[in-house]
């Protein structure tokens, strides 16, 4: 799961300004090696397809099924091992980081349907993953997001 956040969070505005932490073959093979990818062009492309269709799926603007050609070819087989069952994955080894990035975001989405959504500042870029009992968080983050949000409902109030 904080691959997928991490990957959803990859193209953060900063003043302003979009960064992409994939956007440069350096930057982007450092960030695909630190979530266990082999950082290659191919590897990178695809992270940056899956980022662009859940981004848009996850802001509602698309439907799900923009995720199928990510997912073409894949399969899972199961493996009975002396701590249980478990699942391996078979797919191309560029593929897997933005394979288990979509299987994540499917399994969220079961068992934590409509926690994952985008922040609520129209000056961010950021996604946030809503742990909390009331379902209520609306910011990546209270110390930035949520705190200028609520500055600026203040100004307009006492104004």
């Amino acid at each position: 799961m904080d691959a997928l956040l991490d990957l959803l969070n990859s193209r953060p505005l900063v003043d302003g300004r979009e960064q992409d932490a994939l956007g440069d073959p350096a930057t982007g093979t450092r960030w695909a090696r630190e979530h266990g990818g082999d950082g290659s062009l191919a590897e990178l492309a695809l992270l940056r397809a899956a980022r662009d269709a859940l981004r848009d799926v996850v802001r509602g603007e698309r439907a799900p099924d923009v995720l199928k050609p990510l997912l073409d070819g894949v399969r899972q087989t199961p493996e009975i091992t002396s701590d249980g069952l478990e699942w391996t994955l078979e797919t191309p080894p560029h593929a897997r980081l933005a394979v288990e990035t979509v299987l994540a975001w499917a399994a969220t989405e079961k068992r934590l349907p409509g926690r994952l959504r985008p922040c609520a500042s129209g000056e961010c870029q950021m996604f946030l993953l809503d742990r909390s009992r009331a379902n209520r968080a609306r910011w990546c983050s209270m110390a930035v997001c949520g705190n200028r949000e609520k500055a600026r409902r203040h100004y307009e109030r006492t104004r």
